[in-house]
């Protein structure tokens, strides 16, 4: 039998699963992530393969879903330097390439940035011709000091040629990965060129992760297709995700959704994944999480690519716990205030629960006796502070709950994560909770599903393309990038198509398509 391996990265734990030729789960595991990845990784390789007494020859596939990439912008470490190309000259000029950007990401990031002649009106008609000599030229002045290059076109997602021959002049220049922004985000210059910048920094990061990965396989003795978990519930070739690498942004709540979906059965529902660190809630329609509409802020900048519609709160079962409660003991006494700090990966040394002197949400789920640790008993402390800390728990949870709900209608939740039990059982506003096996490591399940998708989004001038022509342009488009992600050509299927006017443009509709099949 064939089976694959699934890995999730997480602040507090690192999570593996093996799944057989079924999409069935025979073993699944959960260790603590170790202050330098790899070793975490290789770790929970180890306890999954004895866990499910299978050989590493059997592993065909190794999914991995990681937060490595949010967390180098959000830490500004291991980034990669850009240099920008913006083809838009000179009607760009005001706002110059990583403006209002926060000055520490600016300073990891930024290489030097040219605004060149080129770039497109909204119906595709050029602003002027691309100055091919004056890439050339700027791609000479980075020379040396740049990692990569992201190539910006004022409405490429319109007219994409400007974007395309600067992106070759400057690979053939420099001979380092190049982004281009038709790629990456959708119509808004500043934020898509954000993104493009963004991804482009990414490169060598998410380069570094899977070169690690690989050893880690290679080391068990594991021959296998690798796959990278992307921020809409599906995955992406190695090849395919050390290109879009700020793809793999968001991945863990997706992927703890889509794992929540297939251990539940349940295909549309509210998913709330309680961490160590954080809980982060979900909106399951048609077995995928839904995506945002909104513009998504990464690291302190705006950007416009796909993210997911997950809203995080500070809750896990790290969770610090302070405060003695009202009309608790001793003269200092204060309201409950739960985080927003966690005692994340350290919590088997600091909570109390563990010898430690850290008072955190597990300590109380404990105390209220939802939650028992082998070998551990619940720690001795005030039933009034117990109480209260639990009806805080309590109502963070439901407020989340409450701002993610479609509708004031009672609705069932998929309730997983290592720290699902900190979470009361009963709760307002929920017509059901479901708690499915294996749980804890849902997030991992859903990196190694193995649906791999492809999207596209272009903008057309009905006066220039008839809908039905962009309709099947955007589809054939999005078709074409499942399969280069990894995909089987025989199983893709397009999952949503949408057709949006654009504001203020007449005639003129933005088309979007998504594509998914099984694994190639």
């Amino acid at each position: 039998m064939n089976y694959r391996i699934g890995i999730d990265v997480g602040g507090t734990n690192t999570d593996a699963i093996v799944l057989d030729s079924d999409r069935k789960v025979v073993a699944s595991i959960k260790t603590p992530t170790q202050s330098h990845s790899g070793d975490g990784v290789a770790a929970a390789i180890d306890e999954v393969l004895a866990a499910a007494a299978i050989a590493p020859g059997e592993v065909r596939a190794a999914m991995l879903g990681t937060t490595h990439c949010t967390n180098a912008i959000v830490e500004r470490r291991g980034l990669g330097r850009v240099g920008v190309l913006r083809l838009g000259g000179p009607a760009t000029t005001a706002v110059p390439p990583f403006e209002g950007w926060p000055e520490d990401l600016r300073a990891a990031v930024a290489g030097p940035a040219f605004v060149i002649a080129g770039g497109n009106e909204f119906d595709g008609r050029e602003i002027s011709a691309l100055d091919e000599a004056g890439v050339r030229a700027a791609a000479e002045a980075m020379r040396g000091k740049v990692d990569a290059v992201a190539v910006v076109g004022v409405f490429s997602p319109v007219a994409d040629t400007h974007e395309l021959r600067a992106a070759e002049i400057a690979a053939e220049v420099l001979g380092v990965p190049v982004s281009r922004s038709v790629e990456i985000g959708s119509i808004g210059l500043l934020e898509r060129e954000n993104a493009t910048i963004l991804n482009a920094a990414l490169i060598r990061t998410l380069g570094d992760m899977a070169a690690g990965f690989e050893r880690a396989l290679a080391a068990h003795g594991i021959d296998a297709d690798i796959y990278f978990g992307q921020n809409d519930g599906t995955l992406m070739r190695l090849e395919f995700a050390l290109r879009y690498p700020v793809f793999t942004i968001g991945c863990g709540p997706t992927n703890s959704i889509r794992g929540a979906s297939h251990l539940s059965g349940v295909s549309d529902a509210l998913v709330v994944d309680i961490g160590g660190t954080t809980t982060d809630i979900g909106v399951l329609v048609g077995g995928f999480p839904r995506q945002s509409s909104r513009a998504a802020e990464i690291g302190g900048i705006r950007t416009n690519f796909r993210m997911p519609d997950v809203l995080s709160v500070g809750l896990g079962g790290g969770t610090i716990v302070r405060g003695h409660g009202r009309g608790g003991v001793g003269a200092g006494d204060a309201p409950i205030v739960l985080g927003p700090d966690s005692v994340g990966y350290r919590i088997a040394t600091e909570a109390l629960a563990f010898g430690g002197s850290t008072l955190t949400a597990t300590d109380i789920a404990m105390a209220v006796g939802r939650l028992e640790i082998a070998g551990r008993a619940a720690p001795a402390l005030d039933p009034e502070l117990v109480a209260q800390a639990d009806q805080a728990i309590r109502e963070l949870v439901e407020e989340a709950i409450d701002q993610m709900k479609p509708s004031a209608a009672p609705v069932p939740i998929v309730l997983v994560g290592g720290g699902a039990r900190v979470s009361p059982e009963s709760l307002a506003g929920v017509s059901e909770v479901i708690r499915p096996e294996h749980a804890g490591a849902a997030n991992a399940v859903g990196a190694a599903l193995g649906d791999v998708a492809g999207q596209a989004e272009q903008v057309f001038s009905l006066r220039e393309t008839s809908r039905q022509q962009a309709v099947e342009l955007v589809r054939g488009d999005a078709i074409a990038r499942a399969v280069e992600a990894g995909a089987d050509p025989e199983t893709v299927e397009v999952l949503t198509l949408e057709e949006l006017p654009v504001a203020y443009m007449e005639d003129t509709v933005i088309v979007r398509a998504r594509a998914a099949g099984r694994l190639g």
